[in-house]
């Protein structure tokens, strides 16, 4: 994951919500990073996560909803960058906080089911449905630092129904996202860099945000620059070659018939230009004689004295 990304979900575990908001927020988390096992006929919850302060957000969530203090263990990861493992452990309290997250419901007999998609319930006002991805970003999100070169956001989700509804959710804000199945389940993500930038508003990620845009408007600054400089020195290549034309043009003339053989003002035009070959055309009016001389005249005579050149070499050509 990247620095940012991880920055992000540190200040999201900083923000204030109400005890709905609260309680979608964890929601989410569970849904994501929990884990349902069976010890001697009970149920067990791990919520696990490699964030310390993530971890250190779920406890104090089971706390002050439930009034309960889960379990915290810290494991080593044998591959990879051995990073440590957070648990959040319920045993005796699992079921009861399952139901009322409502990531299980009863069936028929009493029977425990997961609940599809987002209990609507959990999500009914604006303020939960922000808490509800706040979330999920903080269990499986990640976004790419915006200084790298492309924008991408993105919440893993084991089950294709979560996803479908995480997506949906996001997309009531307008946000364009999409859904991808990868071999371990279903991402959901938005590329574009405005609604990233909504998003992290969205979810309460307010410092991130400006750093977001901050990043964003130097980098349209920079491209903004470059494709002024790209458009500045492809205009001084067609004046340059231009230039070396006419001059090439002009010598020719000036072998074959020479210029003074031309109408003055043609003359005029081909002695200055063959004087001061790095000038403009407004320039080169100037300093005519007599000066002023507009640049659409100027280049006028110099098209003229190009089809005198022509004229002279399919004569030498035949």
């Amino acid at each position: 994951m990247s620095s940012f990304a991880a920055q992000s979900k540190n200040e999201l575990t900083r923000v204030e919500s109400p005890p709905c908001c609260r309680r979608a927020e964890l929601s989410a988390l569970v849904r994501i990073n929990g884990t349902v096992s069976l010890h001697r006929r009970s149920i067990v919850l791990d919520v696990t996560t490699e964030n310390a302060a993530i971890a250190r957000h779920i406890f104090t969530l089971f706390k002050g909803l439930y009034g309960i203090h889960p379990e915290v263990l810290v494991r080593k990861k044998v591959r990879l960058k051995k990073n440590n493992v957070y648990f959040n452990r319920l045993t005796e309290d699992a079921k009861r906080v399952l139901l009322d997250l409502k990531i299980l419901q009863r069936g028929h007999g009493d029977r425990l089911t997961q609940t599809e998609g987002i209990d609507p319930e959990l999500i009914r006002s604006s303020c939960c449905r922000r808490a509800y991805l706040r979330g999920a970003f903080m269990a499986s999100g990640s976004v790419n630092n915006p200084d790298s070169g492309s924008y991408h956001l993105e919440i893993v989700t084991t089950y294709q129904d979560h996803a479908a509804a995480i997506c949906r959710l996001m997309n009531r804000f307008h946000l364009h996202a999409k859904v991808i199945e990868r071999k371990k389940g279903y991402v959901v993500y938005i590329k574009e860099g405005d609604k990233i930038g909504e998003f992290l508003s969205i979810i309460g990620a307010h410092q991130s945000l400006l750093h977001f845009e901050d990043v964003r408007i130097m980098k349209d600054m920079r491209n903004s620059v470059n494709r002024l400089v790209n458009c500045e020195t492809a205009n001084l290549n067609k004046t340059i070659q231009a230039a070396m034309r006419q001059i090439e043009n002009i010598r020719l003339i000036e072998r074959e018939l020479g210029l003074d053989q031309l109408p003055a003002r043609l003359r005029e035009v081909a002695e200055v230009r063959l004087k001061y070959p790095e000038i403009t055309l407004t320039e080169l009016g100037q300093m005519l004689p007599g000066g002023k001389v507009s640049k659409s005249a100027v280049n006028h005579r110099l098209r003229k004295l190009d089809e005198i050149a022509n004229q002279l070499r399919r004569h030498t050509e035949g």
